[in-house]
């Protein structure tokens, strides 16, 4: 999958490159400069690695609720939040982004996964009143985030960014054009994202970096965005976790699962995994050794002994060390349990 934007990105002398299956700028400026418009001012970034679909219907709610971790029938008006999508064993076959419009749902996921997600929910309608829209090649997005992410959101899209709750979406008027936003965040800072009609997408960019530029922000590419979000201990599916996992051991059942709800497919084993109380293996923060990142796949060892692998990772100024994710086993679960892998160590965090 290529954004829609990099046409437009090439422009500006962006370097593109695959990053988790979609075509993406990597660096625009470098890193250095990117990293510190990011943090210390206020950073755009082209986020078309999203599918996006609205679910409409009288059975919308029901349906999404019976099909997914999370509590959606209790999601008001205008709110939104994280959810999976998991197969009858548990295993993760999707992250959703679920967000409740008047009449209809918004959901996004990865765009990598765009078919197979599709066919899941899909499958799961089974007779129910419910009509799923694939908006993908309509829509598409970008984000403002930083320090000075609200002076930007405001200039662009007319909307206070601090008055808006977290996990929010509002229909807004974007430089005079139609489109959605979210306020959300990439890699913990202030920000928001705005969905836009395909046709208006490369415009509105456009706009959105000169507002950004001239309150000394920069546009940043996947590079900085992936350090800036490991800095975060945000995850990202279906890098950091995937059908190979199931919730506990992704370590995203607190953000993504409610235990207070009725049966959906796959919660036998989210239960049962709880009520044992703990999983063989975990996703954990990694420091490097190294100012080099290890590639994602890299075995680590314990003792001579494989015990996980690395599934992303990148250079952190703030650390001044490369840092990831990564699984490891149930023994190296503690904050400081020290591994090997080939070219250095690795620091539990």
């Amino acid at each position: 999958m290529q954004s829609p934007l990099v046409a437009k990105h090439l422009t500006q002398n962006a370097q593109l490159a695959e990053f988790n299956g979609c075509e993406l700028p990597e660096i625009f400026s470098g890193c250095e400069a990117e990293y510190g418009a990011a943090h210390e001012r206020v950073a755009l970034f082209d986020t078309n690695w999203n599918a996006t679909w609205m679910i409409g219907g009288r059975d919308r709610v029901q349906y999404l609720h019976n099909v997914t971790s999370n509590d959606i029938k209790g999601l008001a008006e205008g709110r939104g939040t994280l959810a999976l999508l998991l197969n009858p064993q548990g295993r993760i076959l999707a992250e959703l982004e679920i967000h409740a419009l008047p009449e209809k749902l918004l959901v996004r996921s990865h765009a990598s996964k765009r078919e197979a997600t599709l066919a899941a929910l899909k499958k799961y309608i089974i007779g129910s009143k419910v009509e799923i829209e694939d908006l993908t090649e309509r829509v598409g997005s970008f984000a403002i985030e930083g320090p000075k992410a609200p002076d930007a959101v405001r200039q662009i899209a007319g909307a206070d960014l601090e008055s808006i709750p977290d996990a929010s979406i509002l229909e807004a008027t974007i430089q005079g054009n139609p489109g959605w936003l979210l306020r959300r965040s990439h890699f913990g800072a202030p920000g928001a994202e705005l969905i836009v009609p395909r046709e208006h997408l490369t415009m509105l960019w456009g706009k959105a970096l000169s507002i950004v530029q001239s309150l000394g922000g920069a546009p940043i590419g996947s590079l900085v965005l992936n350090a800036l979000r490991l800095e975060a201990g945000i995850p990202w599916f279906p890098a950091d976790f995937n059908d190979a996992m199931i919730p506990h051991e992704a370590a995203v059942e607190t953000t993504h699962v409610s235990f207070n709800k009725g049966c959906y497919t796959g919660q036998e084993i989210v239960e049962r995994v709880r009520s044992r109380g703990h999983v063989n293996r975990k996703r954990v923060l990694l420091k490097f050794s190294t100012s080099r990142a290890p590639e994602a796949g890299t075995k680590l060892r314990s003792g001579g002994a494989e015990i996980g692998f690395i599934t992303s990772a990148a250079y952190s100024p703030a650390a001044e060390s490369a840092i990831g994710m990564g699984y490891v086993r149930r023994e190296q679960f503690a904050p400081g349990s020290k591994l090997e892998f080939d070219g250095g160590t690795a620091e539990v965090k």
